[in-house]
C-alpha cells in the first residue's frame, strides 16, 4: 500500500484464501456445542453466471469431479439460477461428513479459480439446522465471501418473507469468532434469500 493510499484511506483488497474453507468443520463442532445448531450436509457455491463455450465446459468438468463421489456415497451435484440471476451449484454429502462437503466446496472454488473464473465467483454457503425454544425449526448458512476471505452468519427467519434474525446472527459471529475469520463490515453480511439447501 503505498503514502497516497495511506491519505487517502484506501486499503488493499484482500487476496481470496480458500483456505479458510477448512476451517468450517471445527466451526461446526462449536457451533453445535454453543448453539445447538448441525450441519445438515449441503453446501453451495454461488458465482456471476457466464455465458460461452469455455464456461460450460468448465461447468461439466466441475460436474464430473464432483458426481464421482455418487460412487462413496455422495449425491450428484445440481445447479440452478436464482431470481437475481446468480448460478448455484449445489453438493451434499453425509452431514456427519463436514471435511467432505467442505472438499467439495473448495474443488468448486479451485476449478473455478484457476480457469480464470475468481472474479464471477461470490461466496460459498455451509447449511446448518436448529431449533427454536417453541421447537420449530431454525436454519442457518455460514456464508464465506469470496473476494474478501471472511465468513458471516446469516439466519432467514422461518416462515417470514425475507426476513432475518439477526439477534442470532450476533450470537454466533461472537460464539465463532474464534474459529472463523468473521467479517467486520456488517454492511457486507448480505441476504441469500433462497440459496438452495437453505431453507428459511
Amino acid at each position: 500500500m503505498g503514502l497516497l493510499d495511506a491519505i487517502l484511506g484506501r486499503s488493499k483488497p484482500v487476496r481470496p484464501d480458500l483456505d479458510q474453507l477448512f476451517a468450517l468443520p471445527s466451526a461446526a463442532i462449536t457451533l453445535q456445542a454453543g448453539a445447538g445448531f448441525t450441519p445438515t450436509g449441503v453446501g453451495s457455491v454461488c458465482f456471476a453466471t457466464v455465458e460461452g463455450g469455455a464456461f460450460e465446459r468448465l461447468r461439466q468438468d466441475v460436474r464430473a469431479l464432483l458426481d464421482a463421489d455418487t460412487e462413496r456415497g455422495g449425491a450428484p451435484v445440481e445447479f440452478s439460477r436464482d431470481s437475481y440471476g446468480y448460478t448455484w451449484l449445489l453438493t451434499r454429502q453425509p452431514s456427519d461428513d463436514c471435511a467432505a462437503l467442505v472438499n467439495d466446496l473448495h474443488a468448486v472454488n479451485s476449478a473455478l479459480e484457476e480457469a480464470g473464473f475468481g472474479p464471477q465467483l461470490l461466496c460459498s454457503l455451509m447449511a446448518f439446522r436448529g431449533a427454536s425454544e417453541e421447537g420449530s425449526a431454525r436454519h442457518l448458512g455460514l456464508v464465506y465471501l469470496y473476494k474478501r476471505g471472511t465468513f458471516y452468519p446469516f439466519a432467514p427467519l422461518p416462515d417470514a418473507a425475507e426476513k432475518r434474525d439477526n439477534a442470532l446472527e450476533l450470537q454466533i459471529r461472537s460464539l465463532l469468532a474464534d474459529d472463523l475469520r468473521i467479517e467486520k463490515d456488517l454492511s457486507r453480511w448480505f441476504p441469500v434469500w433462497g440459496a438452495p439447501g437453505l431453507a428459511g
